[in-house]
């Protein structure tokens, strides 16, 4: 698509450019805009879409993220880039928590091209001096995030039925994060990194996580006492060859790093969800 400013708000102080991901589109970019620090915030998010349509995939996750790495290595400009990864290049752990070290054995062709991304930022970063982080992001939510599973849990809490159905066991475990904590970790990450930074390119991996394992039982009673505590909650029993069963982070680098970090507890990041949500619908119920 075009050069466009069409979804710029009002209020936005900055510039803007919506343009197809080519080398030579970033490379024009990155010298016009000349930025401290770039966050490459395009590709796929869904494991179900990458085993259905996996080349799909690995076009829009692999090969935009490689198209960005050489427009910045060809523009000879070095900002601070930042890679958002998952904890789906762990796939099952053999132990928790699990710290960047771990092998990585993907199970899904979401994890594995998030493997081959991370690869690529280290190709970049070793041949070519530019500065990467890997942010391997785990369970994030938010009020924004209309999908996966606190969405949809929520949907069946607010809805007709009496009882709530998640779809697995409901042992499966997950480290969930705010998406709040996880633009701080982000700006924070950026800021230490500029103020450190070497002449010559470095490349990280963090783990971005709470810290903490919760199941998704316990994940839907939470919500269920805020939002409708008379609901049941059961379980189908289907298993998914591709999802992982256990997640939690080691996230000691990323403090080590960032000892004034401290993201907020899962209460507190799903009741900031709801609040939201019920908010909006307020305000849809009243035509604002």
């Amino acid at each position: 698509m075009g050069a466009g400013r069409s979804l710029v708000p009002a209020d936005w102080p900055g510039e803007y450019a919506r343009v197809e991901i080519t080398t030579d589109r970033i490379s024009q970019i990155v010298r016009d805009f000349e930025p401290d620090a770039l966050l490459h915030a395009v590709g796929t998010a869904s494991v179900g879409a990458s085993v259905k349509e996996p080349l799909d995939d690995l076009k829009a996750s692999a090969l935009t993220w490689a198209n960005v790495l050489e427009g910045v290595r060809r523009a000879d400009r070095r900002p601070i880039m930042i890679l958002p990864s998952s904890a789906a290049v762990y796939g099952n752990p053999p132990s928790l928590p699990v710290n960047e070290d771990s092998p990585i054995q993907p199970i899904s062709p979401y994890g594995f091209h998030k493997a081959i991304t991370e690869l690529l930022a280290r190709e970049y970063a070793e041949c070519y001096d530019l500065d990467l982080t890997v942010c391997r992001f785990f369970s994030v939510f938010g009020s924004a995030q209309r999908r996966l599973l606190v969405w949809e849990l929520y949907n069946q809490l607010v809805g007709p039925e009496s009882t709530v159905w998640i779809d697995g066991t409901g042992s499966e475990s997950r480290d969930f994060l705010h998406i709040d904590d996880v633009v701080s970790a982000l700006l924070g990450l950026i800021e230490q990194r500029l103020q450190n930074r070497k002449p010559f390119g470095e490349f990280s991996i963090l783990n971005v996580g709470r810290g903490e394992e919760t199941d998704v039982s316990n994940l839907a009673k939470h919500l269920r006492d805020l939002v409708a505590p008379e609901k049941e909650i059961r379980c189908r029993g289907n298993v998914r060859k591709n999802d992982p069963l256990h997640w939690r982070a080691d996230v000691s680098r990323l403090k080590a790093i960032l000892p004034a970090w401290r993201p907020r507890t899962l209460s507190e990041g799903l009741s900031d969800c709801v609040a939201a949500w019920q908010q909006g619908e307020r305000l849809s119920q009243h035509g604002a």
